[in-house]
């Protein structure tokens, strides 16, 4: 059981909250379809599963199979801990005192329709020397639409417009550089936004940056099930099908090889299964 403070509480309180209202849609979204999915919540703790000796915390792994969500998990967790040595020094904060917080929830949608694209969201709340927000959302389709590309983008825009004029712009730059496959030469989808190091050194900054972070969330939930309902009645063919299972191959390669959150999970001593929870059902490689 780990303490914490009235700003760590706040944060975790959202996160979760954000969860319960995400599953919730994507259940009704199954039960639109004539499926009766619903999640399995699967908590876990790091000292009694031996994952992390001496740290605390945990979180619950959410998991559903179903008619339109081939799989989807969407994960909280809150842990406190320290770093390993040789991993500190390439965390904000962390370099002189490798104690940490976080706190954050995280969602990986793979689809069972090829015209529905997958979809990544992320935002946490970390804390070692200095505290910020980080996180994002990215859309991942096989078989791309420009009108739901323009849509995702769209919202996105507009959750981050009351923070400033370039700010969307910004961070939909930073998501073209990081979801990005440099032995492919290719990029994972069509973007989103990406941003971290969002710092909250007074109270002042930590309600702006939550703020902006709830916006993220609230886009999210907003946007993401229009698209999947504008593209699961489709039909495909098994060509579509073939095309998306190669293009899963190289959303794994991307998560195992690039992605800052594996590896966090993986250096704090994270359930694995929660971890790797983003890798899609099934994939190939031609």
């Amino acid at each position: 059981m780990i303490s914490l403070d009235p700003q760590q509480q706040t944060a975790r309180n959202w996160f979760e909250s954000l969860r319960d209202r995400i599953c919730a849609e994507f259940e009704k979204i199954e039960a639109e379809a004539g499926g009766d999915a619903r999640f399995a919540y699967t908590p876990w703790d790091r000292e009694a599963e031996g994952l992390a000796p001496g740290d605390g915390g945990g979180g619950v792994r959410g998991v559903m199979t179903g008619k339109v969500f081939e799989k989807v998990g969407v994960n909280v967790s809150t842990v406190a801990g320290e770093f390993a040595p040789d991993f500190a020094g390439s965390i904000h904060g962390a370099s002189e005192d490798p104690s940490f917080f976080a706190t954050g929830i995280s969602l990986v949608a793979h689809m069972a329709n090829p015209h529905v694209p997958a979809v990544h969201m992320n935002t946490r709340f970390l804390a070692t020397t200095k505290r910020w927000f980080g996180g994002g959302a990215d859309l991942n389709p096989p078989i791309p639409y420009q009108e739901d590309t323009d849509a995702f983008h769209a919202r996105l825009r507009a959750a981050c417009t009351p923070f400033g004029p370039d700010v969307y712009e910004r961070y939909a730059k930073w998501a073209e550089d990081y979801f990005y496959i440099p032995h492919r030469g290719v990029h994972r989808g069509v973007g989103g936004i990406f941003y971290d190091h969002l710092e909250c050194g007074d109270d002042a900054e930590f309600d702006r940056n939550f703020q902006l972070t709830q916006a993220v969330g609230e886009a999210f939930l907003d946007i993401f099930p229009q698209i999947v309902r504008r593209r699961m009645g489709l039909p495909f063919t098994e060509a579509e099908r073939e095309e998306q299972l190669i293009w899963r191959g190289r959303y794994a390669e991307f998560n195992l090889v690039y992605d800052r959150g594996t590896l966090f999970g993986l250096k704090t001593g994270g359930n694995i299964d929660a971890i790797l929870m983003s890798l899609p059902p099934l994939a190939k490689w031609n």
